[in-house]
């Protein structure tokens, strides 16, 4: 059953929400869960005793349920990521892995914190000093969103695809394999390769060629579990799916099948690399 106070304070930190400029998207109870969680702000506390723990999306979801009886499906959890924490992220609000920032953004380690500034906020809900301090901090965010973003880049994987082109992936040793799998693997066994499709931990899509891929006659919805890394080697005319054995266990029958059923309509014929989790020279294939 939901209680008065619950009520009161999601709809104040939804109040702080649009005060501090987030898109309409992020002004909802979802997002003002997430944020009074970060906060450590159950419904009988004031806002002068916000915190800023070191928070995962689990404990986040666990932290609603106990104390705001906000009961979220375990599928919530990429929905709060991609449609909430990112943004926190994204807006200065919030911190990602401030401990580790080369953890992937995907780890079940990862965590979250508000950034101190930002927790100075909540902190004046409610008093004379508000106003103040939201136009402050509104002023000078601009340069704290670039100064935070600059760090997380330095952390991002670098990869030159064979265009010549530089992309960057999300931290962490999955996007060192990739790396590897397309500077070292495509330029050495795949000569004239052209690069469609590398994953990212931290985005679904981190480099997708969709225009060639349609040409070669496959078309993907975000559904598919698309494999790390998609080659097309014009020569042979082979399109190959590249499969690193953390990603999704080793290339079984079931997951072969899973991948023929993605690329069916392929006019190139198909290729299965499969590598360890770090690059080496012994790539097994599978035609």
């Amino acid at each position: 059953m939901s209680h008065p106070d619950n009520h009161k304070k999601i709809n104040e930190a939804i109040t702080i929400l649009a005060a501090l400029e987030m898109p309409k998207a992020q002004q909802n109870e979802r997002s003002a869960l997430c944020l009074l969680a970060l906060l450590n702000l159950s419904p009988g506390k004031e806002w002068k005793s916000s915190e800023n723990p070191l928070m995962g999306i689990t404990p986040i979801m666990d932290w609603a349920r106990e104390h705001y009886h906000k009961d979220y499906a375990p599928n919530t959890r990429e929905t709060i990521r991609r449609h909430t924490m990112h943004q926190f992220v994204e807006a200065g609000i919030a911190l990602c892995n401030p401990d580790k920032p080369d953890r992937p953004v995907n780890s079940p380690k990862t965590v979250y914190q508000v950034e101190d500034t930002a927790l100075e906020l909540p902190r004046s809900f409610r008093t004379s000093a508000w106003h103040g301090k939201v136009t402050s901090y509104l002023v000078d965010r601009e340069t704290l969103v670039a100064r935070y973003a600059m760090v997380r880049e330095q952390n991002l994987v670098p990869v030159k695809v064979p265009t010549g082109e530089r992309i960057t992936l999300s931290p962490g040793e999955h996007s060192e394999l990739i790396r590897d799998i397309i500077e070292e693997f495509g330029a050495r066994f795949v000569p004239g390769g052209v690069l469609i499709y590398a994953g990212d931990t931290g985005d679904k899509w981190g480099y997708f060629d969709t225009a060639l891929l349609s040409n070669l006659g496959v078309r993907v919805d975000s559904h598919g579990k698309m494999p790390d890394v998609v080659l097309f080697c014009p020569h042979r005319n082979w399109l190959l799916l590249v499969e690193s054995v953390t990603s999704h266990g080793t290339v079984d029958g079931k997951r072969h099948a899973e991948l023929s059923r993605l690329f069916a309509t392929s006019t190139a014929g198909l290729v299965y690399p499969e590598f360890p989790e770090r690059y080496n020279e012994e790539v097994q294939l599978s035609l």
